[in-house]
């Protein structure tokens, strides 16, 4: 370890899935993109390596990060520092939080242990903490939070990696993300999903099959700078997945209000729900953030790729 380096930093970025979420976990395509904000992990040369936790969090919250941490720390030679976080992000959002923590805690261990920080071995290592914390993840979260970029994710068969393209886009694509609402454990949505799917597994392939095509088709659309194109597969993948039982009334009302406030395409993005995340395609998102503000809806906007006003 280079103590003179110290401290270390390592950022792991928030993500929407703008079109493909659960289908991925089937095999199809997701589009997913970075947001502007994450999770902050820094570390200072200590006597051992330990994952310092805030007290208010609960006992089965802390056995859980700590168990995630340290398997990711054996993995990369437990280099003597204390690490401490630092959350932008609302929890339990579908906004990738654990994604980034885990990415955030990995690039901070590899960096104060002289390692590999690529992007790509920070997905490797993050995908440990992922496997601690959802078993079988697709993938699809920490692998756009350790990238930083807007990709197109296929999961692996069986598996909890997968192939990656980075897109880029000739136009700026700004996203707003408006929150409904605290929603069920992603497991509970999930599982609920899963018993549908085993009844009338015919149906819900055919779903799951028409969203992963409107990914693919949403990854053409960026590249060519026709963002219209893309908010119509959104609009299109929300109807799909109210077919699939994953949206509830706020989820749809606050769909319907972004579209009204000028949104090229609007749907949920994360696990959907009884509440979560709204996501709004905007060319200029600004007066419409200003408008759900005085209204009380918290939300933000982030650029999720394309040039940059200088």
């Amino acid at each position: 370890m280079n103590s003179r380096a110290a401290p270390w930093v390592g950022f792991g970025s928030g993500k929407v899935i703008l079109l493909g979420e659960h289908s991925v976990v089937y095999g199809h395509p997701a589009l997913a993109g970075p947001l502007s904000y994450g999770v902050t992990a820094r570390a200072v040369p200590a006597k051992r390596c330990y994952l310092s936790l805030p007290g208010t969090l609960g006992r089965a919250q802390r056995n859980l990060l700590t168990q995630a941490f340290q398997r990711a720390a054996v993995l990369c030679g437990s280099p003597p520092v204390k690490v401490t976080l630092e959350s932008e992000l609302p929890l339990s959002m579908g906004l990738g939080s654990s994604g980034a923590l885990a990415v955030a805690s990995t690039r901070v261990l590899l960096k104060a242990s002289g390692r590999d920080d690529s992007p790509e071995a920070v997905a490797r290592l993050a995908l440990e903490m992922e496997q601690e914390f959802h078993g079988t993840p697709s993938g699809v979260d920490h692998t756009t939070s350790a990238q930083q970029k807007l990709l197109l994710y296929k999961r692996t068969a069986g598996q909890s990696t997968g192939k990656v393209r980075i897109l880029k886009s000739p136009r700026p694509l700004k996203m707003l993300v408006a929150l409904v609402g605290d929603r069920s454990p992603t497991k509970h949505t999930v599982a609920a999903l899963r018993a549908r799917q085993a009844r009338w597994p015919e149906r819900y392939t055919r779903l799951f099959k028409q969203i992963g095509t409107l990914a693919s088709e949403g990854a053409k659309a960026v590249e060519q700078g026709d963002l219209e194109a893309l908010g119509d597969a959104m609009n299109v993948n929300q109807g799909l997945l109210a077919a699939l039982g994953l949206s509830s009334p706020p989820l749809e009302e606050m769909v319907y209000r972004l579209r009204g406030l000028g949104a090229l395409g609007a749907k949920l993005t994360g696990a959907g729900g009884d509440g979560g995340a709204v996501i709004g395609l905007f060319l200029e998102p600004e007066p419409a953030v200003a408008k759900l503000l005085e209204l009380g809806v918290r939300c933000f906007t982030s650029q999720l790729a394309g040039p940059r006003a200088l």
